[in-house]
C-alpha cells in the first residue's frame, strides 16, 4: 500500500473515531437528560467506538470512495442512536436539542483540537505528526458539523428543522425521511451540498477562527499531510 496514504490514514484515525464516538454518544446523553433513557439501556451512551461503527457506513464505504476516488470524494454513516422522542418531556422542542448534541460535541472538539495544535506551537514542537493530527481533528469535526447540519432526515439538520417547523410543514419533512438518505447521497454526487451548503458555512466557520487566532492558526492549517 502507498506509504502515503498509510500516513494519512495514521494521521486522522484518532480524531475520525473520536469524532463519531463523540457525536453519537452526545445524541444519546442530551436524550437521557431530556427524559429518554432508550440509548442508554441500549449500551450506546459510550465511549467505545465500536458500540457506534457501523461496519460497512463507517469502515468499507469511507475507504472504498477514498479509493476509489484517489481521496477526491468520501462518504460515511456510524450506527445511529435509539431515541424514542415520544418519551422526551417536551417532544418537538427536545427534539431539536437531541439532533444538535451530536453536531455540536463537534464543534467543540474542533475547538479543543485547535487549542491543542497552537499548544504545540506555543510550546515549540516541531514534531510534524501531532501537528497534522491537530489539523485533522479540526477539519473533520467542522465538516461533521456542517455536513449533519444539512436540513434534510434523517440527519441530525433535518430533525432541527422538524423540530423547528410548525405542525404542518414538520410533517412534511418528516415524510421525507424513508428516501432522505438516497437524497443526501444524490446531493452530495451532484455537488449540491458542497458547493451551497458546506463550503459557506465551512469558510465562514475558518474565517472566524483565523480572526480569534491569526498567524498561529495559518500555520497550523497550512500543513500539508
Amino acid at each position: 500500500m502507498d506509504p502515503d496514504i498509510v500516513r494519512t490514514v495514521l494521521i486522522y484515525a484518532l480524531p475520525v473515531l473520536l469524532a463519531i464516538t463523540l457525536h453519537e454518544a452526545a445524541h444519546g446523553y442530551a436524550a437521557r437528560l431530556l427524559g429518554d433513557d432508550t440509548a442508554q439501556r441500549a449500551g450506546r451512551i459510550s465511549l467505545n467506538p465500536l458500540c457506534h461503527i457501523d461496519p460497512v457506513g463507517t469502515v468499507l464505504m469511507p475507504v472504498l470512495l477514498y479509493l476509489g476516488t484517489k481521496g477526491a470524494f468520501t462518504f460515511g454513516y456510524a450506527k445511529p442512536v435509539p431515541v424514542n422522542f415520544s418519551a422526551l418531556r417536551q417532544p418537538k422542542r427536545d427534539m431539536v436539542w437531541v439532533a444538535f448534541a451530536g453536531p455540536g460535541s463537534n464543534l467543540v472538539q474542533a475547538l479543543l483540537w485547535l487549542w491543542f495544535g497552537l499548544g504545540l506551537i506555543a510550546l515549540g514542537v516541531q514534531e510534524p505528526f501531532f501537528l497534522l493530527m491537530a489539523r485533522a481533528g479540526v477539519l473533520v469535526n467542522l465538516v461533521m458539523f456542517t455536513f449533519n447540519l444539512f436540513p434534510v432526515p434523517p440527519l441530525d439538520g433535518g430533525r432541527v428543522l422538524m423540530g423547528l417547523l410548525p405542525p404542518r410543514p414538520a410533517m412534511a419533512v418528516a415524510r421525507l425521511e424513508p428516501v432522505g438518505f438516497f437524497i443526501v447521497v444524490g446531493l452530495l454526487v451532484a455537488g449540491v451540498v458542497d458547493r451551497w451548503w458546506m463550503h459557506p458555512i465551512l469558510r465562514t466557520l475558518l474565517q472566524w477562527l483565523r480572526q480569534l487566532h491569526s498567524a498561529s492558526f495559518v500555520q497550523l492549517m497550512s500543513l500539508s499531510p
